[in-house]
């Protein structure tokens, strides 16, 4: 079992940055490949960015490349989603996922583990 926890989000201003951590518990993080996740009101939860297990691979969504980029420290059993210029369509619940495959999932159905979330609101 792999427990995770978001931290960082918050109401930033458009044009503003942040990094988003996600820290895990209960298993070692370089196991798995890692995802982050964004769900806005009444919206389906997408795909944001992911990073393979031994983070030699990043992907990333059409709607955030050259903006955001993920990192991962398994010394620190840590990932970070690192957000640069940033308008209101990022607002949004971000979620951390690990999943078992050790390829880059880009689907909701390739993770095992969720975390709970953490909320960025940008104001325009």
């Amino acid at each position: 079992q792999v427990q995770l926890v978001e931290s960082g989000g918050r109401l930033v201003q458009a044009g503003g940055s942040l990094r988003l951590s996600c820290a895990a518990s209960g298993s070692t993080l370089s196991n798995y490949s890692m995802g982050w996740f964004r769900q806005a009101p009444g919206k389906e939860r997408e795909f944001v960015a992911g990073i393979s297990w031994r983070g030699g691979n990043t992907v990333c969504a059409d709607s955030v490349k050259g903006r955001f980029t993920m990192s991962r420290d398994n010394a620190k059993n840590t990932v970070y989603l690192q957000m640069n210029s940033l308008n209101a369509e990022d607002t949004a619940v971000y979620y951390c996922a690990a999943s078992r495959w050790r390829l880059v999932g880009t689907t909701t159905d390739r993770y095992d583990y969720w975390g709970q979330g953490t909320q960025v609101t940008v104001s325009s």
